[in-house]
């Protein structure tokens, strides 16, 4: 259960966190559809829910890196990527070029202010553009900000819950959220 009354053992989630506050929530996941669904960039879909997923992972957010996980499962990613990838990132069967942007991410997550040229370089060596590296950024300091939410809120929920949002994220994208947060928004 949430450390607060307001949100319903049962209802447990991103939107049940941000549902008493749509003037936070309808910005941050506009932001979240562009960055992750939307904005310009090389990565593919599941790519960037690799990196969300590692970075939620890396920080030992259970909901945030199950649901991610899930979603990177319905685009089709290995259902056992995530974990060796966490276990050891050098041995995972994780693509050789994305490599180097969850070392990044990782990095950017457990130590922040010893970030230095040779850790972005390596990225753009990997054949990245400036476009990913920067998306990498902003997917690792999205995910970093919500598993401080969820995390900071006590909320957990059941697999089965994250395992239907994940799908859910994947068949319909992040704007479904801003939607139902969207008091002029129909919700079907």
């Amino acid at each position: 259960m949430g450390f607060v009354k307001s949100i319903p053992e049962t209802e447990e989630s991103v939107s049940a966190v941000m549902r008493r506050y749509p003037e936070q929530a309808i910005p941050l996941t506009e932001l979240t559809e562009i960055v992750m669904r939307n904005g310009d960039c090389a990565f593919r879909s599941e790519q960037r829910e690799l990196i969300a997923a590692y970075a939620s992972g890396t920080n030992d957010c259970t909901y945030c890196y199950n649901t991610h996980k899930a979603t990177a499962e319905a685009f089709g990613v290995d259902e056992h990527l995530l974990d060796s990838m966490l276990s050891d990132l050098e041995a995972s069967a994780v693509d050789a070029e994305l490599k180097p942007v969850l070392r990044f991410v990782q990095k950017l997550t457990q130590s922040p202010s010893r970030m230095v040229q040779a850790d972005a370089d390596a990225i753009f060596d990997a054949g990245w553009d400036e476009d990913c590296f920067h998306f990498a950024v902003m997917i690792c300091s999205l995910f970093n900000f919500y598993n401080r939410l969820i995390d900071g809120y006590g909320v957990k929920n059941t697999a089965e819950f994250r395992l239907s949002r994940g799908k859910m994220l994947a068949e319909s994208g992040y704007r479904v959220v801003t939607d139902a947060l969207n008091p002029k928004v129909p919700v079907a």
